[in-house]
């Protein structure tokens, strides 16, 4: 995968991902103004109910008065006719006709004036009332004359009874004006509103507390909860008690103040299922662009380790090619000496090559736990002094120079003397390897506490804060513009840290760009 597509792969990934978090956050959005206005249109119809029945209840009180007054009086009323409607049909066929009447009339009630707390004599109580008759003439002519001497009809129906619709606009006019006068806390109650506007907010599942105050032209009453304060978000107002001129005399405010808690918890479990899913898929989308990043990374370094190792096994090769091209040279066949050299040459690149391989090997059987590491009581300045031994000839070559600083007084440790020799010769080995004039390696011992620790200096090219925290990777070098300008695999350091951590040690680098490098190792002594 070439780096366009890779990165254009990872920003499809991110827009994607991004798209669904906003889809996420826009659907939250629209769910809570869904949720407020669903509160909001019950909120409402519960103060219209509470404003309707406040009325009715007030209604049908006086109702209730005025008709007991009615009924308990033994005055007989004064009858007016107020209206008269006639009807007259007749068919010329059949010669039946039809007359039909309907007078309504007013009955006056006088009642004594204690009964509404006046101090005039009496008072007047108003009833409604219909008179209707219709008279049928079946094969009867009727005309004036008739009229004039009241013809008989064939069939009469009368029907009497009360007028209820001038009746209920009449006491719906009086109560109002009535009721107008009456100071608010005469009019209803806190118990009574408080218990009506539950009910109503039950009914309408708005369950969350509330708080309610009557004002009366915009001020305060006394009909009021005890914790009433007004929240321009969440209190909502209706008119109650309008009289006859559609006065707003009294307003019914009602607050919620935990409105928002409730609106949340309306959609509290689906958002919290949400955000679970969106997590999911962030940390599902984290660790795939993670192990891409990683495919990618070890991609390189295993291009960069078949190169290096090509590299590696191009010059041994080549220089075997060279020597048997040689020794097949009649020239050179019959001088013993010129073909012993020549063996040794191929012997010497050979092991070159074969410890390479055991490198590899060895870093394999490593991760895989399949390296027998036997540990046994060792002088680990003696194990040092034998490292130096093996890279002694290269120091001389380039000449360099390592100093010993050897200060501890305990150095007995329980070690594996072949493998802890490979670790210091490593460590070694790249302290000349990146010393770009001659070596100069310094190595330090000293006791702290139960341990041994060990630095070995260098003052060679030294490497980055980032190549400090990865130099201890396989297969990983840092990169100096000239890919092969070191040798090796990356696999030296990676297997000094596995064979320290198997024994229980430490291994720390200090180091500084174009100063120079210090490894420390830190090793547990034998009580």
């Amino acid at each position: 995968m070439n780096k366009f597509v890779f990165r254009l792969l990872v920003v499809l990934m991110s827009l994607s991902l991004l798209g669904i978090i906003l889809v996420q956050v826009y659907w939250f959005n629209k769910s809570l103004e869904n949720n407020e206005e669903q509160f909001k249109f019950h909120v409402k119809q519960v103060l219209g109910n509470v404003a309707r029945k406040l009325q009715k209840q007030e209604e049908y009180a006086f109702y209730s008065k005025n008709n007991t007054l009615k009924s308990n009086t033994k005055v007989v009323p004064k009858k007016d006719d107020l209206l008269e409607y006639g009807y007259y049909q007749r068919n010329a066929k059949t010669n039946k006709t039809i007359i039909y009447s309907n007078s309504i009339i007013s009955e006056d009630y006088d009642i004594f004036s204690t009964f509404f707390d006046k101090n005039s004599d009496s008072s007047k109580v108003n009833g409604f009332s219909s008179k209707r008759k219709t008279e049928v003439y079946n094969n009867n002519s009727i005309d004036n004359t008739r009229f004039q001497n009241r013809a008989i009809p064939d069939i009469t129906v009368e029907k009497t009874g009360n007028l209820d619709i001038l009746e209920s606009a009449q006491f719906e006019i009086a109560y109002k004006d009535i009721f107008s006068a009456y100071a608010i806390q005469d009019r209803v109650t806190k118990e009574k509103l408080q218990d009506l506007v539950s009910k109503e907010l039950d009914e309408y599942g708005v369950k969350t507390p509330f708080e309610f105050n009557v004002y009366s032209n915009g001020l305060a009453t006394k009909i009021k909860s005890e914790r009433f304060r007004f929240d321009k978000y969440a209190t909502y107002s209706i008119p109650i008690f309008m009289d006859n001129d559609g006065s707003e005399k009294y307003q019914l405010l009602l607050t919620f103040p935990q409105k928002k808690k409730f609106l949340f918890r309306e959609i509290l479990a689906i958002t919290l299922l949400s955000i679970v899913f969106t997590l999911v898929i962030i940390i599902a989308y984290s660790n795939a662009l993670h192990q891409l990043i990683k495919q990618r990374h070890i991609s390189e370094i295993k291009t960069d380790f078949i190169n290096n190792m090509t590299h590696e096994f191009k010059t041994p090769i080549a220089t075997i090619n060279l020597a048997l091209d040689a020794i097949k040279n009649p020239k050179v066949i019959d001088d013993k000496e010129k073909i012993f050299r020549y063996l040794q040459m191929i012997r010497d690149e050979n092991k070159r090559m074969h410890a390479q391989v055991e490198n590899v090997l060895r870093i394999s059987k490593l991760e895989k736990k399949e390296l027998d590491i036997a540990k046994e009581s060792y002088n680990v300045q003696d194990i040092i002094e034998d490292a130096i031994d093996h890279v002694n000839l290269i120091i001389e070559d380039r000449n360099g120079t390592i100093t010993k600083h050897f200060d501890a007084t305990r150095t007995s440790v329980l070690l594996n003397d072949v493998h802890f020799t490979n670790v210091f010769v490593n460590i070694l080995d790249n302290a000349i390897k990146y010393s770009p004039s001659e070596p100069v390696i310094e190595i330090f011992t000293e006791n702290i506490k139960e341990f041994i620790v060990i630095k070995i200096k260098d003052h060679g090219s030294g490497m980055s804060k980032i190549a400090q925290k990865r130099i201890f990777e396989k297969f990983y070098r840092e990169h100096t513009g000239d890919l092969h300008n070191v040798k090796g695999h990356g696999l030296g350091l990676a297997y000094v840290k596995r064979i320290v951590e198997d024994h229980n040690s430490e291994i720390f680098v200090e180091s500084e760009k174009g100063k120079g490098s210090t490894f420390i190792i830190k090793v547990p002594l034998i009580n």
